[in-house]
């Protein structure tokens, strides 16, 4: 029988930075007003300064402010919001705050607890999605199913898999606990280590083995689901440039994933959300080897960082889709209607305020920014020129996207925006993604999770031929443009002041070193 619709009228996002403004975005589309909430740091913050009502949380740090529930809650009450959007992150995944809005009468826009809790541990989701006949890595969850009590059993199992073998933390992700084993005498000292990270990180310290598959590519499929039973997906993202197993550049569809292959992986990821009566987005996440053979990972019971690829080659919003079925109305597409209208190739790069070598945070002020502009491009940002980078959460500056018709064009008009961005009084990882645009190898769609690691050398950043021609090319439109304001002639034939352009290369040449 249908579920009543229970229109939301006012949404509190409980997030920061991009994430929230995005979401912003899509409810001012609807007609919905927004609450943003906030730290002491981020009370200037473009969320903030969008929302059409902000409250203050208290203390910069995380676990005072964005992780307490009840001031989120307490948050609603104030505001009169009657939904929350978590974003990702924080307390998106936190089963105790989506049971803490419905007793407090707020919408959660986002799966039910109970699937959080079956998919949020590893052990645990790994049991449901075998018994739903979705492929895992082989691997084990412990003697009792819920992790290895000490190194001497996880040794013995380790035996059985054959290495190399990984360490994976149950409770968490972003390759917090994960260590890569590969002889019997690594392991005591590996398997210690990972549950000392997994009981710093995530206050749980249980860790399970997994077959290390050699040179995988990391597969995601978004999946949807609404409060009707209908269940869909939306394709595939390749997610394999990673350093440190967190994602840096995210494209879709994947180079190597072929209709059938497709078709095959989107069905075992609807059989996993299927299993716990998954509604709203989530996403399975695959390892996929050399042979063809795909293995799930996890579930992430949120929106990815990376969803805005599948909404370029798919042409929806799937923050209204979230809003749409929380509300309790249907999917606004089947299955077929999907396949029939996805087109086309986006890419997507995470741009960091962080060294573009050691990949290490650089908090500070931005005091320049000029954001790449032109067709088929999409700059998701949390931040301005003036805006300060804090040190207390995760540094990213923006997400650019862009679509093409073809790989081809997609990469090509990636590299043209990368050379078009413009940071100044922070470092970021933008002469990374630069190189990486410009590599062979990455050019082909031929890679995999230990593509950066392989190629540290060649994607160091260094001011080679193609790299100051990027950095003329955004300083000729960068100069251009704020010489065109203030009405006054370029002075050289080729529209850049040689006293400007001299002194960003210059520049520009230090922070590459």
């Amino acid at each position: 029988m249908p579920s009543a619709i229970r229109p939301i009228r006012r949404v509190l996002v409980a997030n920061r930075g991009e994430i929230a403004v995005r979401v912003m975005r899509t409810c001012q589309e609807r007609g919905v007003s927004t609450v943003a909430v906030y730290s002491d740091v981020d009370r200037l913050a473009p969320h903030v300064l969008m929302a059409d009502a902000a409250v203050g949380l208290g203390p910069a740090a995380a676990a005072q402010s964005y992780l307490v529930i009840e001031k989120i809650l307490d948050a609603c009450k104030q505001s009169g919001a009657d939904a929350v959007h978590p974003g990702y992150g924080f307390l998106s995944e936190n089963e105790d705050f989506a049971d803490a809005c419905a007793a407090a009468g707020i919408t959660f826009i986002g799966p039910s607890a109970d699937a959080m809790r079956k998919m949020g541990s590893k052990t645990e989701a790994r049991k449901t999605v075998t018994a739903a006949g979705t492929p895992v890595v082989p691997g084990d969850n412990g003697p009792t199913g819920d992790g290895f009590p000490n190194a001497e059993l996880a040794l013995a199992s380790a035996r059985k898999i054959g290495f190399p073998v990984l360490t994976k933390a149950a409770a968490g992700g972003g390759g917090k606990g994960m260590r890569l084993v590969a002889t019997e005498a690594e392991l005591p000292a590996a398997f210690d280590g990972a549950v000392r990270e997994a009981t710093s990180s995530f206050g749980d310290g249980t860790v399970y083995l997994e077959k290390a598959i050699q040179q995988p590519r990391h597969i995601e499929i978004q999946v949807f689901g609404d409060t009707l039973g209908n269940l869909v997906h939306l394709g595939e993202r390749d997610c394999s440039i990673q350093r440190r197993h967190q994602k840096v550049i995210e494209e879709a569809p994947s180079p190597v994933v072929s209709a059938d292959l497709r078709a095959k992986m989107g069905a075992a990821a609807v059989a996993a959300a299927k299993a716990v009566n998954y509604v709203g987005a989530g996403t399975c996440e695959f390892l996929l080897g050399a042979d063809g053979g795909f293995y799930f990972l996890e579930m992430n019971t949120r929106l990815q960082v990376e969803h805005p690829v599948t909404e370029m080659i798919y042409g929806v919003d799937l923050v209204a889709w979230q809003l749409d079925v929380a509300e309790g109305r249907p999917l606004p597409m089947t299955q077929a209607e999907l396949d029939a209208r996805r087109r086309g190739h986006a890419v997507e790069c995470r741009i960091y305020a962080e060294d573009p070598v050691k990949f290490l945070p650089s908090p500070g002020r931005i005091t320049h920014m000029r954001v790449p502009d032109g067709p088929y491009i999409r700059n998701d940002s949390g931040c301005y020129e003036g805006s300060e980078i804090p040190v207390h959460y995760d540094p990213m500056i923006s997400k650019l996207v862009v679509w093409g018709e073809d790989r081809k064009t997609a990469v090509a008009r990636m590299r043209r925006a990368l050379d078009e961005y413009v940071v100044r009084g922070i470092e970021t990882n933008l002469a990374f993604h630069r190189r990486c645009f410009r590599h062979d190898a990455f050019v082909a769609g031929e890679y995999d999770t230990g593509f950066i690691g392989r190629n540290a050398k060649q994607l160091a950043p260094r001011a080679d031929e193609a790299e100051l021609i990027a950095a003329i090319v955004a300083v000729a439109l960068d100069s251009g443009q704020n010489l065109h304001a203030a009405g006054k002639p370029n002075g050289t034939s080729a529209g850049v002041p040689v006293a400007a352009a001299s002194t960003e290369i210059s520049g520009w040449r230090r922070q590459l070193s």
